[in-house]
């Protein structure tokens, strides 16, 4: 019988190697206990399995608290229940176990630190408000010299490629032409200027008119949008320093750092502020109630236009005027603010707008002297002047108390009498006179008292191209010219001097109101909601309408509007003017990356799709509301910046 395999396997190496293992762990066991009692050290035993999982061997960590201290007692949540020790046998000596709420989750890391980035300001210091303000790159074409340009067109579904001669771009002298007042010829061979008739219109002969493409001025840059536009312009768009140098100290306009001016909104007569003159002329005559019976309102004599600017937030459209002077950049300066405005004087000839238009008419230091030539010039403003409404004058004759002023105070007072003018308050340096609402007082008046009645065959309404009269414009019988609507009922209410107008019409015309309004409405509806006007910055808009006066250039600088409407004029326009003298001038007073639509028959596109390749505008015709089978076609054409 064989002997068992004990002392064998005793004596073998595997044996040996787990003996010693035991002995070894045991021994670190104990040596831990006695470090960790003594100098709180920590020590961790792991077996850690290579990849080949085959064999393994034990490795040591030491702990990451090595020679740190801690306050057991104050980790311990009081908020819990204190609950009775568990006592723990141990070899040694009994070790008591208390609960202990776990530690608070970590805080979440901060969040990483926002770098801001802008520019370096004229005291060098880094500023976030800046405007990017640059135009689209396909907004911009190099127009250079040539003489012809590639163009393309669709019929019947095939597109065609085609060579069209283009427009050049005019001098850089002409930036800022207007052709009827700056036509140095026919200024030259005036007899007179006494009155400012080099301040009128003088157009250019026909055939002698724009043929080319008024440019930009160098650093042209998309306008600010309105609101922001009220107090600030670009200074590329009209480099001009005049009228800082002459009215700045007025708070009219200022240099704001090296690529703006401002507008603190002052004038010379209301230097503190727009805001605070309107007002005061509310409070001297309460029933100057601005944004519902006074609408609409004629500054004369406007400056950068302040006076209408402010009035706008009173819900009042004012249509501002002054004459392209030594000041002759004033108009300019408010159209680039996004205010209505028009190059236009008093001298010789009625104003381009019908009678009985304004619901107040006002002057703040215009440089107007009212009562020369028999009072001819405020006859004029007498004329425009709705039945019931204010004129007001600001002006040193008002509230100084010099000899000469005086004279001129008392003249104008007889004037205004006689004018039937009620002179309402004179307050500070205002004075606002309210004009009649009928003739009576204008019958009553003693024989031979001047100025006279215009005759009753005089028509007030006939504005183009007419001589100033020194006479009073009749008002309409039976109280027409006063009876209008607040507003904005006035917007939807036919006047009753609607009754007094020669217009030609075969049906009431009451009901010819009401059917252009609704007809005008549902066109600019469905404009607004097809071609998607509301992602458009449109301010200022001109809606060009035939039959009414001439064809001529209108009296605005280059660059004034964002959008020109033009419903049938070419078609009937054509009969007795050139197109692309007509597009031609759209051109000059349309901005860069401005809009065009020409709502008009179906004969009359072709040849404007070519002008308007012609001139560098981009056209696409589109059908109207109608559907593709109307006569009708809207073409719809986006300007360039040419370089």
């Amino acid at each position: 019988m064989k002997p068992l395999g004990n002392v064998d396997f005793l004596k073998s190496q595997t044996a040996i190697k787990f003996g010693a293992f035991i002995f070894i762990s045991i021994a670190f066991f104990y040596l831990g206990k006695h470090w960790s009692d003594s100098s709180r050290q920590l020590i961790f035993f792991s077996r850690q399995a290579p990849s080949d999982t085959t064999s393994f061997s034990p490795s040591i960590v030491i702990s990451p608290n090595l020679n740190k201290e801690f306050n057991i007692s104050a980790m311990i949540n009081t908020s819990e229940p204190e609950t009775e020790p568990k006592s723990v046998k141990n070899k040694d000596k009994p070790v008591s176990v208390s609960k202990v709420a776990p530690p608070p989750p970590p805080p979440p890391p901060p969040p990483p630190e926002i770098k801001s980035f802008g520019i370096v300001d004229e005291n060098g210091t880094m500023s976030d408000e800046f405007e990017i303000g640059e135009f689209d790159p396909d907004l911009v074409e190099n127009w250079g010299n040539g003489n012809e340009i590639e163009a393309e067109t669709e019929k019947e579904n095939v597109r065609y490629t085609f060579r069209v001669k283009k427009f050049g771009l005019c001098q850089e002298n002409m930036r800022e032409y207007i052709p009827c007042l700056d036509n140095v010829e026919a200024i030259k061979r005036l007899k007179s200027t006494e009155r400012g008739e080099r301040f009128e219109r003088h157009c250019p002969e026909k055939g002698k008119g724009l043929n080319c493409l008024v440019p930009a001025p160098k650093g042209y840059r998309p306008p600010i949008p309105w609101p922001r536009s009220r107090d600030e312009v670009w200074f590329s768009n009209v480099p001009h320093m005049r009228l800082v140098d002459d009215k700045g100290g007025q708070n009219w306009i200022a240099r704001k750092g090296k690529d703006k001016f401002k507008f603190p909104g002052g004038g010379t007569q209301f230097i503190h502020g727009a805001d605070q003159y309107l007002d005061q002329i509310s409070k001297m005559v309460p029933e100057i109630t601005f944004g519902h019976h006074i609408r609409v309102v004629l500054d004369v004599g406007c400056g950068v236009a302040s006076f209408g600017a402010y009035l706008l937030s009173r819900n009042v459209i004012t249509m501002s005027i002054a004459p392209k002077d030594v000041h002759e950049n004033q108009i300019q300066f408010a159209l680039e603010r996004g205010v209505p405005a028009m190059v236009a004087a008093f001298a010789t000839r009625r104003l381009f707008y019908p009678s009985q238009a304004f619901d107040l008419i006002h002057c703040s230091r215009c440089r107007i002297n009212w009562t020369c030539d028999d009072g001819i010039l405020l006859l004029e403003v007498n004329r425009m002047l709705r039945a019931g409404g204010y004129f007001a004058w600001a002006a040193q004759p008002v509230y100084k108390h010099e000899e000469a002023l005086e004279e001129q105070w008392e003249e104008m007072l007889n004037l205004t009498t006689r004018l039937c003018w009620n002179l309402v308050k004179k307050e500070g340096y205002i004075a606002v006179w309210q004009k009649p609402f009928n003739n009576d007082c204008y019958l009553s008046r003693e024989a031979g008292t001047n100025p006279p009645l215009c005759d009753p065959d005089d028509d007030p309404d006939n504005i183009w191209y007419v001589d100033l009269k020194a006479c009073i414009s009749r008002l309409p019988e039976n109280g027409y010219g006063s009876n209008v609507a607040p507003w904005p009922a006035r917007l939807q209410t036919p006047p009753d001097r609607l009754q007094s107008i020669g217009i030609d019409s075969y049906i009431a015309r009451k009901e010819l109101f009401k059917a252009e309004s609704k007809y005008w409405n549902e066109i600019v509806a469905s404009y607004v909601r097809a071609l998607h006007w509301k992602k458009f910055k449109l301010r200022n808009v001109l809606d060009m309408k035939a039959g009414f006066g001439g064809c001529e250039p209108f009296d605005t600088y280059p660059r004034t509007y964002d959008f020109l409407h033009a419903a049938g004029l070419f078609s009937i326009e054509r009969k007795r003017c050139n197109m692309s003298t007509i597009m031609l001038e759209m051109d000059r007073i349309l901005r860069p990356g401005g809009r065009v639509y020409i709502r008009d028959s179906l004969d009359v596109m072709d040849e404007l799709q070519d002008i308007a390749r012609a001139m560098g505008w981009v056209p696409a015709l589109r059908d109207t509301s109608e559907g593709p089978h109307a006569s009708y076609r809207i073409l719809a054409c986006d300007k360039r910046l040419l370089r």
